[in-house]
């Protein structure tokens, strides 16, 4: 290109329409499936992308993580790999459910018919129907259709903000996680889990959402402080072989629970009950008679000592249930209400008491039961106010209560230390960036306390793929039926059993069909195989599994990577990925974790208007893996000086590319290397190359913050010193041979800080590039030190950069324009800097210079000429 076809302004505007639209016509970042077969396996880079809940809108946490991995992406592209860069979309699951409720004003009843001409009363209800009470039950089938249609609404709106964003992934290998081929893939594992052992249905105390009416996983759990209150509760006991009045109190938040206690349990070493162990108490108000019993997880200092064990009040009390073996005597059923019937042992006048409770929820059971304690006399004192951890689904907004369901489980390693041994040993193989975020996925490994949960009485998901015989009598029985590898999506809700017609669904001698659906996470642990499409392309999944990166934030490492690295233990005994990258979280200006519970999230869209998707780019960019970054909306900084940068760039480029060949040179190019022969020019480059060297070396180690650091410090050494110091000897004022190796460094240096910011700013660099360059930046070659310089630096460029400082000071401390010629000057300096006395006389308009032998640079003397006139 000629200095005549630059553009006259460049600008930031416009350039991620331009090159998005350029780059998705040539194909820039599609995976040449044919290309890597013929490189091999080692020249391909897989990355395992995070499939984003199509719920919503994306945050500006998505922004962050998923630029951080785009980084490693360009990188690696221009280190020549050959890129698998899918996207997913997780589109089924409780919040597709939960905003399809909301934005159509609809809820689904299974028990309704289908209605094929049916229209929703919202379209886009903005929360006006968030009350079920305020919703149009409507048939499965019919809610499922309108969870489909808004995913895909929301698929297109994500889409154009990753493209706006300048995620360079190859749109031709998206997935949806409700998609045939990614049902098959999920119906498969859990078909292959059921059969080794892995996956098995049982009765079991399950932490319940009385809100959604659906089991929840220890992963999906967060605690929410909540005021409470302790209740001094006396249980009478059943003997007076101890002597001490007949009593012993409890303390407890909850005592609408008391039908359901089965034991008091203390402490083995705390002497004040040990004279009970082995001993019955009988409960107030319902005088059902329960043993006082020994465990080491009972807490001597808290309470009174000692608690009362409910089926169940907490998960602690599943643990004491299950290890001590105690009754059950469940009281709350599925919608978080007093069940009907009492549990075993209230009988009578008991039963009468119990029946004021019924069907009440347990706020209001618990005031009454606190009336009749108080009544009777088994309330001691006033309930003591205090603020207390309670388990929440985290997408919940009423605490869980612990109801016994039969549920699906997948074997986690939390009852098979030989599986969690595995699993940890897994987690070992993997290079976690930052490495300190290994201990999260251990510490989960070693603190899960049950099997994974993965059925969900849910409708909008992956269904679990069993059938269930029915005997004579229309009872269930003998081992589920399942259906052949190659039969698979299936959905039993809808079709009959093998063997069996529709028309014996649910009678005697016929079938039912499951109905739960697998948890979201059961689905979206298998991203590496639904995207490298396991066992339906096997030559593509043999190239790119295991994957290179998972990239991630630090909040799903209990849920989506943990589960990841067990399905590919389970399936495969093997690593799912070699590297995991883990991002922070971004903060507000008061260190507080951006959410949308806390009403401080940033959408990203007016961000990207703002400022520019470099700029936002560049802010992702400077934060390390594994770091927080705060952002304030108000005043983002990071984004301004990325933007500057961005605009430097362009600028800089365009100074850069205005020079032409000396005389008697063809072209730019031809100069090569060899033209460049001034002692400044070579330490430039030189400094350049270790640059190269650091930046690669940083970015090798998914050090995306550190590459960028080094290249953007020395860019402004280029920009600001260099370029002024030979920016004379580039219009030729020293004879052909300095401008020769001047414009020769120039365009070499511009050309490698142009690939360096490449991976960053990836549309300012592209426009840059396509000034000179057929092709695309993002194919072009990673710069190697090689290639800039073989020497090492001398120090000279910084000397001369001081010297100008020195002369620039002293002028503005005369008061007088830069422009001001200086007649005579005398430095003291280190001799090195003779070599680059042309290039300081011509850029600090001095005529005589005069460099004595020094250790540091100091004006001795200095003589200023008259100023020009002011125009």
């Amino acid at each position: 290109m000629s200095p005549a076809s630059l553009p006259d302004k460049p600008a930031l505007e416009g350039l991620e329409a331009k090159w998005g639209e350029v780059w998705e016509q040539q194909g820039i970042y599609r995976f040449d499936r044919d290309a890597a077969l013929a490189a091999g396996k080692a020249q391909v880079y897989a990355i395992d992308t995070p499939p984003p809940t199509a719920s919503g809108s994306l945050h500006i946490g998505h922004v962050f993580s998923y630029t951080h991995m785009d980084l490693a992406a360009r990188y690696q592209r221009m280190r020549g790999r050959h890129l698998f860069y899918p996207m997913g979309w997780d589109d089924n699951g409780l919040p597709t459910e939960r905003r399809v409720q909301n934005y159509y004003g609809v809820r689904c009843d299974p028990t309704l018919p289908y209605d094929a001409g049916f229209t929703p009363p919202f379209e886009g209800g903005d929360n006006k129907a968030s009350k079920a009470a305020d919703q149009v039950p409507i048939s499965r089938r019919n809610f499922i259709e309108l969870c489909e249609r808004l995913t895909v609404e929301d698929e297109k709106q994500f889409e154009d903000l990753w493209r706006t964003l300048g995620l360079s992934v190859d749109w031709d290998q998206t997935y949806r996680t409700i998609g045939d081929d990614a049902q098959r893939a999920a119906q498969r594992a859990f078909l292959r889990n059921l059969a080794r052992g892995e996956a098995y249905r049982a009765d079991a105390p399950t932490l319940w959402d009385v809100t959604f009416r659906t089991a929840v996983a220890q992963a999906e759990l967060e605690d929410k402080d909540m005021p409470g209150a302790y209740h001094r509760v006396s249980f009478h006991t059943a003997n007076s072989e101890t002597g001490d009045g007949g009593t012993i109190e409890i303390e407890t938040t909850r005592p609408e629970l008391i039908p359901a206690c089965v034991a008091l349990v203390a402490h083995p070493d705390d002497e004040r009950y040990q004279p009970y162990f082995g001993t019955t108490v009988t409960t107030p108000l319902f005088g059902v008679e329960v043993p006082v019993v020994a465990h080491r997880l009972a807490q001597q200092d808290k309470g009174s000592g000692i608690a009362m064990v409910c089926t169940f009040g907490d998960v602690t009390d599943v643990v004491w249930w299950r290890e001590l073996d105690l009754p059950l005597r469940p009281i709350l059923g599925k919608d978080g209400r007093i069940l009907a019937e009492p549990p075993q042992g209230i009988e009578g006048a008991a039963a009468e008491t119990y029946a004021e409770l019924a069907g009440k929820t347990v706020f209001s059971a618990k005031a009454r039961i606190v009336e009749l304690l108080t009544e009777s006399g088994d309330l001691k004192g006033e309930p003591r106010a205090i603020s207390h951890p309670v388990k929440f689904f985290e997408k919940g907004d009423k605490p869980l209560e612990i109801v016994t369901t039969r549920q699906w489980y997948i074997a986690n390693g939390a009852r098979d230390e030989q599986l969690a041994e595995r699993l940890l040993e897994r987690g070992r193989e993997v290079a976690f960036h930052p490495d300190h975020m290994r201990v999260r996925y251990e510490n989960w490994v070693g603190g899960l306390s049950g099997d994974w949960l993965i059925s969900r009485q849910r409708f909008f998901g992956v269904p679990i793929p069993v059938w269930y015989r029915l005997d004579a009598d229309g009872e269930q029985t003998g081992d589920p039926i399942v259906p052949t590898e190659d039969q698979l999506p299936v959905d039993p809700s809808s079709m009959p059993a093998p063997g069996f017609d529709e028309a014996q669904r649910g009678k005697p001698n016929g079938f039912i069909g499951e109905v739960d659906i697998m948890d979201t996470w059961a689905t979206s642990s298998l991203t590496p195989q639904i995207a490298g499409k396991w066992e339906d392309d096997p030559e593509l999944f043999d190239l790119v599994f295991p994957y290179d990166l998972r990239s991630q934030g630090q909040d799903i490492i209990r849920t989506w990577l943990f589960s990841t690295v067990l399905r590919a233990e389970l399936e495969h005994g093997t690593v799912p990925w070699k590297h995991a990258g883990i991002s922070g979280f971004i903060v507000d200006p008061d260190r507080k974790k951006m959410s949308k519970s806390k009403g401080n999230v940033v959408t990203p869209a007016a961000m990207l208007d703002d400022h520019g998707s470099d700029a936002v780019r560049y802010w992702a960019a400077s934060s390390r893996l594994g770091t927080d970054a705060a952002f304030d909306p108000q005043n983002p900084k990071q984004m301004k000086i990325g933007r500057r940068l961005a605009i430097k760039v362009l600028n800089a480029a365009k100074f850069v590319h205005s020079f032409e060949a000396p005389a008697g040179v063809d072209s730019i190019d031809a100069l090569g290397a060899s033209a460049i022969t001034e002692p400044l020019d070579r330490d430039l480059l030189a400094s350049l190359a270790e640059v190269v060297r650091v930046a690669t070396k940083a970015l090798d180690e998914y050090d995306h913050a550190r590459a960028l650091d080094v290249a953007e410090q020395f860019f402004w050494t280029f920009t600001d010193d260099y370029l002024e110091l030979v920016k004379e000897r580039a219009y030729g004022a020293q004879g052909a041979e300095g401008q020769a190796s001047a414009v020769a460094a120039l365009h070499l240096a511009m050309d490698v800080f142009v690939r360096l910011f490449a991976p960053v700013l990836p549309f300012a660099t592209e426009e840059v590039w396509s000034w000179t360059h057929d092709g695309s930046v993002h194919v072009a070659a990673w710069p190697t030190a090689d290639e800039v310089s073989s020497e090492s630096p001398t120090g000279l460029l910084p000397l001369v950069s001081e010297a100008l400082i020195g002369i620039r000071r002293a002028k503005t401390d005369a008061k007088v324009s830069q422009k001001t010629p200086v007649t005579h000057a005398t430095l003291s300096a280190p001799m090195l800097l003779a070599e680059a006395a042309g290039d300081l006389k011509a850029v600090g308009r001095i005529d005589v210079l005069d460099i004595m032998e020094g250790d540091s640079i100091e004006i001795t003397a200095i003589e200023l000429g008259e100023a020009p006139e002011r125009a």
